[in-house]
């Protein structure tokens, strides 16, 4: 038993590892960069509800996008329903517009096996890994469990009773969080009961409205509701303390053996031209080296994990096959 769940906290580590015309993104010139003309005509699609870390990651990349001059008129619109696939099979169907991205990450990788997506990232274009973020065991702060062990304790006398939210379906981040935690601490992951939220934007007004014991979610989602102590972190799941929550411990400084880091980034529709792919890639280097990225990095707490095309198409082929082995293990795939 203990070389099986082992093996699973391996991989789980590992882990941390509006239709529009089909033409290209385009811009005055091809080149990108501040000394150049604005790229136009791109749009970022988020596939889940306002107010969660893939809409926040998109608005920021478009705002440093727009503040740099890397790019004009950008527009980011949500389009959410089942874990992401909805948008993801939207993005298919967009074959060849290379205007138009879809902000994902781990969680659409599990919920386009989970929700038996006929869409798949495999037959999407990569474009560029974002960044990564830890997640956090998150409570109200009229909670009765004031550390991760006062949480743990209750869990474990009577888990089906202690209810998760978490912002993603099963498969996602935010399931796969808990689940691994459970396993962890020697819960029977079949007895959590994990509550699916669509995105932080819903997640948020559960914990904030006691309908869930806790949340397990990417800390940014959070930042704000922390800092007004609407919120209290009980833990982060970095492998070193973060800098933006300096008063929370990790699970590892705890007592509780496990890392989980979760990530996002930017795919295109399949059969877009080279020269559409290039402008996004381009536009999102650029943008990468920019001061006002790496001061975005750190105001949400967010770890660089930037790597474009064929490298970010073969982390992606690595991602799908680990969770679709973990979510084998656990009977959701």
């Amino acid at each position: 038993m203990r070389t099986r769940r082992a093996a699973v906290v391996s991989a789980l580590a590992a882990m941390s590892m509006l239709t529009v015309g089909a033409c290209g993104a385009t811009a005055e010139k091809k080149e990108t960069g501040k000394s150049k003309e604005p790229v136009t005509g791109m749009r970022i699609m988020v596939p889940n509800t306002p107010g969660g870390g893939y809409d926040t990651t998109a608005r920021t990349a478009a705002k440093v996008l727009e503040d740099t001059k890397i790019a004009s008129g950008i527009q980011v619109f949500n389009l959410p329903g089942a874990g992401g696939t909805v948008g993801l099979q939207r993005t298919v169907n967009e074959k060849g517009n290379g205007k138009l991205a879809m902000q994902m990450g781990l969680g659409v990788v599990g919920a386009a096996y989970t929700s038996k997506s006929k869409a798949t990232l495999s037959q999407t274009t990569p474009i560029a890994k974002l960044m990564e973020e830890a997640g956090a065991i998150v409570v109200p702060k009229d909670s009765p469990y004031k550390t991760i062990d006062d949480l743990v304790t209750a869990w474990k006398k009577d888990p089906k009773n202690v209810a998760v939210g978490g912002g993603s379906s099963p498969g996602g981040p935010d399931h796969l969080l808990p689940m691994q935690l459970a396993k962890t601490v020697g819960i029977d992951p079949k007895k959590v009961n994990y509550i699916s939220y669509d995105g932080g934007g819903e997640l948020l007004p559960a914990i904030l409205g006691n309908k869930i014991a806790f949340g397990a979610s990417g800390f940014g989602e959070f930042l704000d509701q922390i800092e007004a102590g609407q919120v209290r972190v009980l833990a982060v799941t970095s492998e070193e303390p973060i800098d933006t929550l300096k008063d929370a411990p990790t699970l590892k400084s705890s007592g509780i053996d496990m890392v989980f880091t979760n990530w996002r980034g930017i795919v295109a529709p399949p059969g877009i031209s080279d020269a559409d792919k290039k402008v996004w890639i381009d536009s999102l280097t650029a943008m990468h080296g920019s001061e006002e990225w790496e001061a975005e990095l750190t105001k949400h707490g967010w770890t660089d994990a930037f790597t474009t095309g064929d490298e970010f198409a073969t982390y992606l082929t690595e991602q799908d096959k680990a969770v679709a082995d973990i979510l084998t293990e656990l009977g959701l795939a």
